[in-house]
């Protein structure tokens, strides 16, 4: 078990030292690749609610696509973390300008006061942040479990996509038995399907 969570810290500074090197312009780009790819995604454009996430600065941007989703009538839901559980409250956002605050891991999330919460069974797709993942549907987060604790609450008929560069996808994700795997990876040059 240690061994595994060692093999996962590794694999978190190898690509967070990699994505720290990349130029933004890059960064960039190739963020505006997935947006479109996921923007022409089948399961994206029938589906009408919509989880998503911030980005961190290792993560695929998601700004534009978070505000594009407004233009096409998609209902946004962002995840609000509570620490002290390692939990989130998922909430529909109509203005990530003012309906956002800055949150306990330095992020912005809803403010609770201004944002309603969304029952986890009404999300069509959810859009699942990663450090890294592989061609199998493996990932690896942040490491507090966040995602790992929601995804098998979400409706089975619910697409677990992850948005990542090909620079974040790896041979083998070391796995445990809490952790989750998703259906689809978006990267900026190709659209995986879980083998």
């Amino acid at each position: 078990m240690e061994d595994i969570q060692e093999k996962k810290r590794e694999i978190r500074n190898i690509i967070t030292t990699q994505m720290n090197s990349i130029p933004f312009e890059t960064i960039n780009e190739k963020s505006s690749d997935i947006e479109n790819r996921l923007f022409e995604f089948a399961n994206f454009i029938e589906s009408r609610i919509i989880l998503l996430y911030v980005n961190s600065s290792i993560q695929v941007k998601t700004e534009s696509i978070i505000k594009k989703c407004y233009g096409i009538d998609k209902i946004v839901v962002l995840p609000a973390f509570i620490p002290s559980s390692f939990s989130m409250k998922l909430y529909k956002v109509d203005d990530p300008d003012k309906n956002l605050k800055q949150g306990s891991r330095g992020i912005p999330e809803p403010d609770q006061d201004k944002n309603k919460i969304v029952p986890i069974d009404r999300i069509d797709i959810a859009i699942i942040p990663s450090v890294a993942l592989d061609e199998k549907g493996g990932r690896i987060g942040s490491g507090e479990g966040y995602y790992d604790r929601i995804i098998p609450q979400l409706p089975i008929t619910t697409r677990k996509v992850g948005l990542a560069f090909e620079s974040q996808i790896i041979q083998q994700v070391p796995m445990e038995s809490h952790d989750k795997h998703i259906d689809i990876i978006i990267t900026e040059k190709r659209i995986i399907y879980k083998i």
